[in-house]
């Protein structure tokens, strides 16, 4: 008798900072077979990736960036016909009511403030990666 295999969620992570992007695959690889990361530095390579290859099953988007604030992206993103339909949860270390208000506007899916410790930060992807497996998978 064979097992299928797991089941894997596709994550696009776009955050400028290198440190952040690494902190989030080493939380993530946690999660083995079951969850792919791929990651972005910034915004215009996000959309230039999210147009031309395979679209992730969910975007995870820091708003704080050079070039192309997580605002303009995920605008650019509501605005194309062919990806306004991705989930795109925003995960940044502002705690601003405003911040908070504009990304709903711009039709954010969700909105996490960063734990300011990794063990907090591991349970906040633990716990995303749950819920968008199952939102993905569960049948």
């Amino acid at each position: 008798m064979t097992t299928a295999p797991p089941e894997v969620l596709n994550v696009l992570l776009i955050d400028d900072d290198p440190a952040d992007r690494l902190l989030a695959e080493e939380a993530f690889a946690e999660h083995g077979a079951t969850v792919r990361v791929r990651t972005c530095e910034d915004g215009p390579s996000a959309l230039a990736e999210l147009r031309a290859g395979t679209l992730p099953d969910v975007v995870i988007l820091d708003l704080n960036m050079p070039r192309m604030s997580g605002f303009d992206v995920i605008r650019e993103i509501r605005a194309s016909a062919d990806l306004r339909h991705l989930p795109v949860v925003i995960l940044s270390t502002s705690d601003s009511a405003t911040d908070v208000a504009r990304a709903y506007d711009l039709l954010a899916s969700s909105y996490m403030v960063k734990s300011r410790d990794f063990p907090g930060f591991v349970q906040q992807i633990d716990r995303f990666v749950g819920f968008w497996h199952d939102c993905r998978f569960r049948r």
